[in-house]
């Protein structure tokens, strides 16, 4: 059996109990009560000037959108799929970053998709988006005013782009501004569909029967970035950034946010920006043997050991999501779930240390799934790490397509369950 001990610690009260659960490994849960940092937004210099939409006009593109599949959003499930493998940055030769892959998945998540039958493919509404250029105003709801303006401009010293691991180009600018452009459109699709209900009064029973409100995002994931310096090929956080700008521009609908971290690697950017905040809860399981930088703290922190398998990882997962599902507070009340959905964990992957097969990360994802749709939570889905071991890419990019495929498949399995269920009512009251 394995210990786990468990602090908890609110202003300066502090309690500890200890247990003992079977093949559940140590962790830590912090929760401490602070004042989230307000952060005043600036003009960006314009010796560089980059291409995006303005707030006004990315809301008013979003009401158009949202209109337009109101009404099919109404008989079937919709779930669009953003991505940014347009902004293609060359990078240097060897570098170890796999850049291609990020094409790669999205294509091999479109073949998966092509290869289904009229009827598979007409259960849900799937749409395939280049994801757009993030701004000034929504980047400094997370990140320092300077440091946006620094990186826009190609002001970062030598060292910082080091940490960060990309040389500076305007392609890669795009890029960065790509990655969190894409999850914040999708957070807002989803936040557009959860408004369009609030006002047609649809009911917390009718959601029951109502299609799960989900999104995705062929990119981010990058949860390596902080308030002012990035780290570990993360610029700034989408995540933290989609966060905060729903919060802000959907308060009718979405108070409070959950993290799902499940990267190889602890999201400690996200833990650190939302430190001491209740209205967005952090929860990352990540590898005891993998960090790069300093160790934060998360709402709630679960190590596992390096070569850790499926058994282990599985029961530990299983047992915390349903911690959170029954009585946990870092759950309750949350109106929209982000899903960091790194692949890293794979025995395949060469930067992972640890031995889950394909399979494995496949019952992941749905554990994820059905604690999502269970709660009739919102989510959005994001990519995280994979990095090839050899040439053999195979791997890595098939985990990645999986995560969008199975939820996909989720949907539409779903969409034919509610089918069935309305053709057995028909059937019941013509004989009637």
């Amino acid at each position: 059996m394995a210990m786990m001990t468990m602090s908890s610690k609110i202003g300066s009260v502090s309690c500890r109990s200890i247990s003992t659960v079977r093949s559940i490994p140590t962790f830590l849960v912090r929760n401490i009560s602070v004042q989230p940092i307000r952060v005043q937004q600036q003009r960006y210099c314009n010796r560089f000037r980059v291409r995006y939409m303005t707030s006004s006009a990315r809301i008013a593109n979003s009401d158009s959108t949202s209109q337009s599949i109101n009404q099919e959003r109404q008989e079937r499930p919709s779930f669009t799929i953003y991505y940014n493998d347009v902004y293609e940055v060359i990078l240097p030769p060897n570098h170890r970053f796999p850049m291609e892959k990020y094409g790669k998945v999205r294509r091999r998540i479109q073949n998966k998709i092509d290869a289904l039958s009229s009827q598979e493919k007409n259960r849900i509404s799937c749409e395939f988006r280049v994801s757009p250029l993030s701004h000034v105003e929504e980047l400094t709801t997370t990140h320092s005013p300077v440091y946006v303006a620094r990186f826009l401009n190609g002001d970062l010293t030598k060292e910082e782009l080091r940490n960060v691991g990309f040389p500076w180009s305007k392609a890669g600018v795009d890029r960065a501004l790509s990655s969190v452009g894409g999850t914040v459109q999708a957070a807002c699709d989803v936040c557009d569909e959860l408004v369009r209900r609030a006002g047609n009064n649809i009911s917390h029973a009718d959601e029951g029967e109502m299609p799960p409100v989900w999104a995705a995002h062929v990119a981010g994931g990058t949860h390596h970035a902080f308030f002012d310096y990035g780290e570990g090929f993360c610029v700034f956080s989408d995540i933290a950034v989609a966060a905060n700008v729903v919060l802000q521009r959907y308060p009718s609908v979405v108070k409070r946010i959950l993290i799902i971290d499940l990267d190889v690697h602890q999201g400690n950017g996200n833990a650190v920006l939302f430190q001491g905040r209740d209205d967005v809860r952090t929860f990352s399981m990540h590898c005891s043997g993998n960090y790069f930088s300093e160790r934060q703290t998360s709402d709630l922190d679960v190590e596992l050991p390096m070569g850790c398998t499926d058994e282990t990882y599985l029961a530990t997962l299983y047992h915390w999501i349903n911690q959170m599902r029954k009585n946990d507070d870092i759950a309750k009340g949350v109106d929209l779930i982000f899903f960091q959905a790194g692949v890293d964990i794979l025995h395949d992957d060469r930067l992972g240390r640890m031995s889950i097969t394909s399979n494995g990360v496949e019952r992941r994802n749905k554990l994820v799934f059905d604690f999502a749709h269970s709660l009739q939570i919102p989510m959005v889905i994001t990519m995280g790490g994979g990095y090839p071991r050899t040439n053999n890419w195979d791997p890595i990019l098939e985990a990645h397509a999986n995560v969008y495929f199975q939820a996909h498949q989720y949907l539409s399995n779903l969409s034919e369950i509610n089918i069935s269920s309305e053709s057995r009512s028909e059937l019941i009251s013509d004989k009637k």
